[in-house]
């Protein structure tokens, strides 16, 4: 068998593919490539610290916060069954407009049954007023019967005490001088008896006529009493009828202010009872509370400009100021406070509550477009 020869063998040992080595006009780009994008990657980290660093100095942000504004939640004050619903969610409605109505046959009824009751306890009180006035002439009239009877008991005091005289000088002449006949005698003790009995018929008079007296101001004070329940009762029963046109007043459901109604949760026909939630109402008059790190609070102030971006809103920076720093930290507000006090303390940086407003471009611009609760990005230039 013949070896082979050693250029054959040479020549296969050093064989390569042209296609494994790339030319060098092909590694030429690479060279020049890769200095280019570190450069360009440097140049925007360096754009991107110096961002960073600007806002830093100049704006205190923060996430935290929210589109907020007045918001009405609408409940009925009286129970009773919907009779009509006159408005619809996102519906716009001004103050004063009807919202919903309630049946108000039962209230009516009650209206009707205190203006009964109302004028019955009026004609029981005028009653009672002219009864006490009838007693205050009763006693007028007591009061004169007691002065007569009193010149009555005079009069027959002078009477009885001229028969007494009479009596004694006719006894003392029929005594001693016989100047005085039987029948003088006589006739003046019959004098005297008769003035006895008319002065104890007077005195019995006048304690009749005094015990009237009594009795007509026992009347008097037993009428000014019965017109005082009767006064106090038609107090009470204008205060029911009050009450009673108040509840018919609240079977009518009316917008405290102008806004947009949501949240509905009420049909014609429900049945509702007091203090229900039916619907809300949300004015368009709206703010933005940003919560603050207490760390940040240093440098926050009322009056400092504030861009605000929403996210319900890319692309739109919205304008405003600082107006008002919340007195306490939103943890001291919530429904059961933090109690540091007891068991294992972990600090927590505190935030509290920053209330913005917008400022009247970025309101008529934007100011239909945004939604109480919306998330909100705040920034307060600082610097």
């Amino acid at each position: 068998m013949n070896a082979p020869s050693e250029s054959t063998t040479t020549s296969s040992a050093i064989t390569i593919d042209p296609a494994a080595t790339p030319p060098a006009q092909a590694r030429a780009p690479r060279a020049w490539l890769r200095p280019v994008l570190l450069t360009v990657a440097a140049l925007a980290v360096a754009s991107w610290l110096a961002h960073f660093l600007f806002r830093a100095y100049h704006y205190e942000e923060t996430d935290d916060a929210y589109v907020i504004g007045h918001l009405h939640q609408i409940s009925p004050q009286v129970e009773g069954q919907v009779k009509e619903v006159l408005v619809a969610d996102n519906q716009n409605v001004r103050a004063g407009d009807v919202l919903l109505r309630l049946d108000p046959l039962g209230f009516e009824i009650a209206r009707q049954k205190a203006q009964a009751g109302l004028a019955q306890a009026r004609a029981q009180e005028t009653q009672a007023l002219a009864a006490a006035r009838q007693t205050e002439a009763q006693i007028a009239e007591a009061q004169a019967r007691v002065v007569q009877a009193e010149a009555q008991l005079k009069q027959t005091a002078a009477q009885l005490e001229l028969a007494r005289l009479t009596l004694g000088r006719q006894e003392q002449l029929a005594t001693h001088d016989g100047a005085s006949t039987q029948a003088d005698l006589d006739n003046a003790r019959s004098v005297f008896s008769t003035a006895q009995a008319a002065h104890a018929a007077n005195q019995a008079n006048l304690v009749a006529a005094q015990a009237g007296v009594g009795s007509a101001q026992a009347a008097q004070a037993s009428a000014r009493a019965q017109a005082l329940a009767a006064s106090a009762s038609v107090t009470v029963l204008e205060a029911a009828l009050r009450d009673a046109e108040r509840k018919l007043s609240y079977a009518t459901l009316t917008a405290p202010a102008a806004g947009r109604i949501g949240n509905k949760a009420v049909e014609t026909g429900n049945y509702v009872i007091a203090g229900q939630l039916l619907l809300a109402l949300a004015e368009p008059d709206i703010w933005v509370v940003a919560n603050f790190k207490e760390t940040q609070l240093p440098r926050i102030r009322p009056g400092q400009d504030v861009k605000l971006n929403v996210d319900a809103l890319p692309g739109q920076t919205l304008h405003g100021t600082v107006d008002s720093v919340a007195p306490a930290s939103g943890a001291q507000f919530a429904l059961l406070p933090p109690d540091n006090a007891t068991g294992n303390f972990n600090k927590v940086v505190q935030r509290v509550p920053v209330k913005i407003v917008l400022d009247d471009a970025s309101r008529s611009a934007l100011g239909e477009r945004l939604r109480q609760g919306l998330s909100v990005i705040v920034s307060v230039r600082i610097r």
